[in-house]
C-alpha cells in the first residue's frame, strides 16, 4: 500500500479537471467522430449518440471518479489495488489488472499514430506537403510510406526511416513527462496543452467557417457541408430506418468509450490522487463537457465540411476510416485551401498535442501498478515500463502490413477488453460496493446536487445497457476474429497468431506484478 504521507496529489483543481479532458481529447474527436457520424446518419447519430452519453458515458464518468477517489483514500493509485479494496477479494485485483493492460497494450500503437501527427505537423511547416498539390494518389503514397503500411519492416526502410526520428521524440516526451510525476510532469503539461490545443482548434474552425464556394462546383459550400453532416434524415432513407439498424447503436456506444476514455482504467486512477474530500461530481461533468465541446463542435464542424467543399459529397456518403480521414482526405483538403501550409500544420500540431495528452493517461496506471506491486520508486518504474511499451511498439511498427498487428491489438484491446471492464464497473458500483455507499461517495465534497435517479440508471440501467450492445457486438465481430487467429496466412509470418501472443505475454507479467502485490497486501491486511 502506498505510504498516505508521501503519496502524490495534483496541485490544482483545473489540473485535474485539464489533465483527465486532455486524457478523452484525442483522435478520436477530430478524426473518430466525424466519419463515424457521417456513415451513421449525420444528425440521426445524434440520437444514439445522446441515449448513450446519458445512460453510459455521464454515470460511468461519475462512477469512475468516484471509484477511483474512493481507493486512493484506501491507499491505493492502480486499478487492480483499487478493486481489491471494492470487492474485499485479491481475486478482484486480477479483475482490475484490465484496468492496467489495456492502457499499455494500446499505448504500443497509439504512440506511433502519435508519431505520424508529429511528422505531418513538420511536413506541413517545412512547406513538404505543398509539392503534392492535390494529387491524392501521391498524398496516399505518403501516408502508406510513412505508416510503413506498404509491407513488414517497411518503416525500417531508407525511405521511411525518418519515422524513427518522430517516434524517438514522442517516446521521449512522454517518459519525461510521465518521469517528472503527476504535478511536475502530467498536470503542468496539460494546463498548458490544452488551452493551445483548443486555441488552435478555433483558429481552423473559423477559417472552415469563412471559406468560399468552390468555383468549380458552387454547390459546394460550408453550409451545405454542414447540411450533409448534420441533417438527420438522408436521402434514400428515413430516421426509423437509421434509429432500427443496431450497427448505429453500436458505433455510437463505442464512440462514446473511446472519446470520453471511460471503460480503460485511466480515469480511476487519475481521481486516486484527489483528496478525500475533493470534490468529483462537478469535475467530472466539467471535463465531460470539455470533451463533448471539442468533439461534437470542434470535431463534428471541421473535417467533414471542409471536406466537403474541396472534394464534394462523396466524402460525407462514403466516408473513409480514422486514418484515410486524417492522413489522406485532410491533407488533399488542406493543399488546396489558401494558406493550406499554415493550417495544415495547426490542425496536425493540435492533433498532436491531443495524442501525448492522452498518451501520457495511458501510462500512468502501470507506473502506480509498478510502484505498488514490486515496491519500485518512480524512476525504475519509468525505466521498465519504458522497455515494456518500447519493444511491444517495435513489434507493431515492424509489422505494419496493412496494419495488421495494429488492428489486432486495438481489437481486443480497445473494443472487447473494454466493454467487460466497464460492465464490471458498473456491477461493483452498483452491487458490490452498493449503489447507496457509492452514491455517498459521490455526494462527498460536491459542489452539484446528483439527481437521484442516477442510482436507478447505474444499478439497473447501465449494466443492462451494455450487456444487450456487448452481446449484440459479439454476434457480429466475435466470429471473424476468432476464425482469423487460427487461420494461417499462405504467405508471410502469422502476424494476428502473433499479436496474441504479445497480449498473453503482457497479461502474464501483470498478472505477475498484481500477484506480488497481493502478498504485500496480504501481509498488511494481517497486521
Amino acid at each position: 500500500m502506498t505510504n498516505q504521507a508521501n503519496r502524490e496529489t495534483w496541485g490544482t483543481r483545473i489540473g485535474v479537471i485539464l489533465a483527465v479532458t486532455g486524457s478523452a481529447v484525442g483522435l478520436g474527436n477530430f478524426l473518430r467522430f466525424p466519419g463515424q457520424a457521417a456513415q451513421y446518419g449525420g444528425g440521426a447519430f445524434l440520437i444514439p449518440y445522446l441515449v448513450a452519453f446519458l445512460v453510459i458515458g455521464l454515470p460511468l464518468a461519475w462512477l469512475e471518479w468516484g471509484l477511483g477517489r474512493y481507493g486512493g483514500a484506501r491507499g491505493h493509485n492502480s486499478a487492480p489495488g483499487i478493486f481489491r479494496v471494492l470487492t474485499g477479494s485479491r481475486y478482484g485485483s486480477y479483475l482490475g489488472m484490465l484496468g492496467t493492460v489495456m492502457p499499455v497494450m494500446i499505448y504500443m500503437y497509439y504512440v506511433f499514430v502519435e508519431a505520424w501527427c508529429l511528422a505531418y505537423a513538420w511536413d506541413y511547416l517545412t512547406g513538404a506537403f505543398a509539392q503534392y498539390g492535390g494529387d491524392s494518389a501521391a498524398i496516399t503514397q505518403h501516408f502508406l510510406t510513412s505508416a510503413g503500411a506498404t509491407g513488414d519492416g517497411a518503416v525500417f526502410s531508407r525511405g521511411a526511416g525518418r519515422m524513427f526520428v518522430f517516434l524517438a521524440l514522442c517516446f521521449g516526451i512522454n517518459f519525461f513527462l510521465i518521469y517528472r510525476g503527476i504535478h511536475r510532469g502530467i498536470e503542468k503539461f496539460c494546463n498548458v496543452a490544452l488551452p493551445l490545443l483548443f486555441l488552435c482548434a478555433v483558429i481552423i474552425l473559423v477559417r472552415v467557417l469563412t471559406l468560399p464556394a468552390n468555383p468549380l462546383h458552387p454547390e459546394q459550400t460550408v453550409i451545405n457541408g454542414l447540411g450533409y453532416m448534420w441533417n438527420p434524415v438522408k436521402e434514400g432513407t428515413t430516421l426509423l430506418a437509421t434509429l432500427s439498424n443496431a450497427e448505429v447503436w453500436l458505433a455510437a456506444t463505442g464512440q462514446i468509450f473511446f472519446s470520453l476514455s471511460l471503460g480503460f482504467g485511466l480515469i480511476l486512477t487519475y481521481s486516486s490522487y484527489l483528496k478525500p474530500d475533493d470534490d468529483v461530481a462537478l469535475s467530472s461533468l466539467t471535463s465531460v463537457a470539455g470533451n463533448g465541446f471539442a468533439e461534437v463542435v470542434l470535431g463534428g464542424m471541421i473535417a467533414i465540411p471542409a471536406a466537403f467543399v474541396f472534394l464534394g459529397p462523396s466524402v460525407v456518403q462514403n466516408p473513409p476510416g480514422t486514418f484515410g480521414m486524417g492522413f489522406i482526405t485532410l491533407p488533399n483538403v488542406f493543399n488546396q485551401m489558401p494558406a493550406g501550409s499554415f493550417f495544415g500544420f495547426l490542425f496536425f500540431f493540435l492533433l498532436f498535442l491531443a495524442a501525448v495528452t492522452s498518451s501520457l493517461s495511458m501510462l500512468q496506471p502501470a507506473i502506480a501498478l509498478l510502484e505498488e506491486g514490486l515496491g519500485l520508486t518512480r524512476k525504475p518504474s519509468v525505466a521498465l515500463l519504458g522497455f515494456i511499451t518500447l519493444t511491444g511498439c517495435l513489434f507493431i511498427v515492424y509489422f505494419s502490413k496493412d496494419f495488421a498487428a495494429l488492428d489486432t491489438v486495438d481489437f481486443w484491446m480497445a473494443n472487447f477488453f473494454i466493454f467487460i471492464f466497464a460492465t464490471a464497473q458498473t456491477i461493483v458500483f452498483g452491487w458490490v460496493l452498493g449503489i447507496d455507499q457509492g452514491f455517498a461517495e459521490l455526494q462527498r465534497g460536491a459542489e452539484i446536487t446528483l439527481p437521484a435517479c442516477l442510482k436507478f440508471v447505474i444499478k439497473y440501467i447501465s449494466p443492462t445497457f451494455l450487456l444487450v450492445i456487448f452481446l449484440i457486438w459479439c454476434f457480429q465481430q466475435l466470429p471473424g476474429r476468432l476464425e482469423a487467429i487460427f487461420t494461417l496466412p499462405e504467405e508471410g509470418p502469422p502476424v494476428v497468431l502473433m499479436s496474441i501472443g504479445l497480449i498473453l505475454l503482457v497479461l502474464t507479467f501483470f498478472a505477475f506484478v498484481v500477484s506480488r502485490a497481493n502478498l504485500a497486501w496480504d501481509k498488511e491486511d494481517a497486521s
